[in-house]
């Protein structure tokens, strides 16, 4: 009965819409690469017919959509077929960009963990701090990657540290937010029992808003980690690095070079869903920990 219920509520949904997507992906690549087949054709003195068109348009080696099956094979020739150390390897340049993802991410973290404890107790913090944290992503993340970058090359400061403090730039944001509506979900009630008691303020935020901010905390760090992704590959685009996800984009980009550029796509979308998966199991182990229910 359970598996039935998984296949028909979740499974069969899911495979639904990645069919739907899937074939609407292959009627826009028909639609986008069939101009330059007819171009080639009239260029030669000739006509292209549909038979002949629809193949050509799955086989272009610069399409300006790729198939699916183009970019499945470069994902797996860029990834089975080339040893990881290769620097044409997605798995060595993913883990060039993981590492100042991690990095960037845990700095977002702790930072965004220490400025919503100050915003939730003390009230000029509040008034002050908390509308610049929110004017902070006001500012495209695309203007300011760049002055990052230089202003942190003219003091020496380059390589992993850059992109990582731009990951932290764009993933602290969405943990304050969480983090100051988790610690002051306790109900009045709950804050006055605890008074009762005669807790101090330190005892009241580990007793009670601490725990009742996890599942806040937990959903803000799935948001970050992902966001915190694509800072360090937009922290990668403005030095012109030679490796990393930002790299191989780049580097598609400049020779025209869509197959690679869907592959790496597809590769930092991978790498997102798996850092968010993560985030989710610690999540459950935590909420066992205290006490949960299955």
């Amino acid at each position: 009965m359970g598996e039935t219920r998984f296949l028909r509520d979740r499974l069969l949904p899911i495979c639904t819409v990645l069919l739907a997507l899937l074939a609407l992906w292959y009627v826009f690549v028909v639609v986008l690469n069939a101009p330059f087949e007819h171009d080639t054709a009239a260029r030669a003195g000739g006509t292209i017919g549909f038979m002949e068109l629809l193949p050509k348009t799955m086989m272009q080696e610069r399409p300006v959509l790729p198939a699916p099956h183009q970019v499945f094979a470069e994902l797996w020739d860029t990834t089975v077929n080339k040893a990881i150390t290769s620097k044409r390897s997605l798995v060595y340049h993913a883990w060039i960009t993981l590492s100042a993802t991690l990095l960037g991410f845990a700095m977002g973290a702790v930072l965004g963990i220490l400025l919503a404890i100050a915003i939730v107790h003390n009230r000029a913090m509040d008034r002050s701090l908390m509308p610049w944290v929110i004017a902070s992503q006001t500012i495209p993340i695309l203007a300011i990657a760049p002055m990052i970058i230089v202003v942190l090359n003219a003091i020496g400061i380059s390589g992993l540290m850059p992109k990582a403090l731009i990951s932290t730039y764009l993933s602290f944001f969405p943990i304050v937010v969480g983090m100051v509506k988790g610690l002051r979900s306790p109900e009045q009630i709950q804050l006055d029992l605890m008074h009762t008691y005669n807790a101090s303020a330190m005892q009241t935020f580990w007793k009670l808003r601490w725990p009742a901010s996890m599942p806040y905390l937990f959903t803000s760090l799935k948001v970050a980690v992902a966001i915190s992704l694509v800072g360090a590959i937009v922290g990668e685009l403005p030095t012109g690095a030679v490796a990393g996800l930002g790299a191989r984009l780049l580097a598609g980009s400049y020779y025209g070079q869509t197959v690679q550029i869907w592959a790496a796509l597809f590769m930092a979308a991978g790498v997102a869903a798996l850092l968010v998966i993560v985030v989710g199991i610690a999540h459950n182990l935590v909420l066992k920990r205290m006490g949960a229910r299955a």
